[in-house]
């Protein structure tokens, strides 16, 4: 038995995996194309960024797999997959900021920790060869020093970024999107935990190092996965709020409405707008309601003003004044009221496709808001038969 397992993760087989699979990704990730707009040209390039890096990780596999002769490998092969994880979790790093908010690299800011990383991966690589065993201790424990206080500030920027990519969302769509980029987060989190955890197994027992690097690997596929999801199937959405906030759309909406303002629009005294523009909004509203369009998933403010003939300024106004809540909440409340009505009209229909047909996109949210405004689960309301059983 443990003939079979020194098999299955011999140290040398791992390095080839883990050599073989960054490769293959890499290239996957330069044949795959993406569409010409403003928004996926960062896009394209945090892809090939990320191909890139993969390059380079395979490139170092294949350097741990030429020296395989030598005395000490595993210890060799812990140093390597150390400067393969301080090189990657730079990359990997301002990529993802980059997805989320382009705006927010720091070209400067990379360059100095790649150079870090890079010349941490030749200090660390020419140190295996050194006489002094504790000089060479020394340089290690520098080096973990500076991989930690990297790791540590690359953890603080991205938080701050993800948080202002959620509010950019919130702000662009009155549905609750940031669960198509809860992917982005999770990933990061995934990474960071696997870029630590080589300083775990750099002081474990020998044998465990080809555990870590067979980990790693899977590790690369999970992101890629991840990634090219993105590609496929979020682009779409992060294109339009990051494209309304790279393109100075809210500028030129400002500007508009200044000028509406000069050119004699009567105002309201209090809120500034014309209370002529409410009374025409009662009755957009209660067509853009009788024919259900609440309904209707993924739609910008922009969008939703539009529809109403309107902008999206007096249409935040008439429901603050208007109806003392904001459209957003309103909205949710009309998707309830509309999926308690199904829940019980439709029975053969299952939740979260009921869900989905009251305008929510995402079955988590459908329950919390259900759970909020209801009081109980959808589940439990159709149960109960609209709480007439309970």
């Amino acid at each position: 038995m443990s003939d079979f397992v020194d098999i299955v993760f011999n140290i040398e087989l791992s390095l080839a995996l883990g050599m073989v699979t960054s490769f293959v990704l890499g290239f996957l990730l330069i044949l795959i194309k993406v569409p010409s707009t403003e928004y996926s040209k960062n896009v394209a390039n945090t892809k090939n960024t990320i191909a890139a890096c993969y390059m380079v990780v395979s490139v170092l596999f294949y350097l741990a797999l030429r020296y395989s002769g030598i005395g000490d490998y595993e210890v060799f092969c812990s140093l390597m997959m150390f400067v393969i994880t301080a090189t990657a979790s730079v990359i990997l790093s301002y990529s993802l900021i980059t997805v989320l908010d382009p705006s927010k690299f720091d070209k400067d800011k990379f360059i100095l920790n790649l150079g870090l990383a890079v010349v941490m991966s030749y200090i660390l690589g020419s140190s295996f060869w050194w006489e002094s065993r504790q000089a060479k201790w020394i340089l290690i424990s520098v080096c973990i020093l500076v991989f930690i206080t990297q790791c540590v500030l690359h953890i603080l920027q991205f938080s701050k970024t993800y948080r202002n990519c959620v509010k950019k969302l919130e702000h662009y769509y009155d549905d609750e999107e940031d669960h198509k980029i809860r992917w982005v987060r999770f990933c990061y989190v995934i990474m960071m935990l696997t870029q630590m955890f080589v300083l775990v197994y750099l002081l474990l027992p020998r044998g465990m190092m080809k555990v870590y690097i067979a980990f790693y690997s899977l590790f690369l596929l999970y992101f890629t996965a991840n990634f090219i999801s993105f590609l496929g199937s979020h682009k779409l959405l992060l294109d339009a709020f990051a494209y309304k906030t790279l393109s100075g759309q809210d500028l030129v909406e400002l500007i508009n409405s200044r000028k509406d303002r000069k050119s004699g629009r009567k105002k309201d005294s209090d809120d500034g707008f014309n209370e002529v523009e409410f009374i025409r909004l009662d009755r957009e509203i209660d067509k853009w309601v009788k024919e259900k369009r609440f309904r209707e998933l993924d739609k910008s403010r922009e969008e939703t003003a539009a529809q109403l003939h309107t902008t999206k300024e007096l249409l935040h106004a008439y429901f603050t004044t208007r109806m003392g809540v904001d459209f957003r909440t309103w909205r949710t409340q009309l998707r309830i009221d509309d999926a308690k009505v199904l829940l019980l009209e439709k029975k053969n229909v299952s939740i979260n496709v009921v869900g989905e047909m009251a305008g929510f996109s995402d079955r988590a949210n459908f329950y919390r808001q259900f759970v909020k405004f209801v009081g109980c689960s959808p589940k439990e309301w159709r149960e109960t038969n609209g709480g007439k059983n309970a």
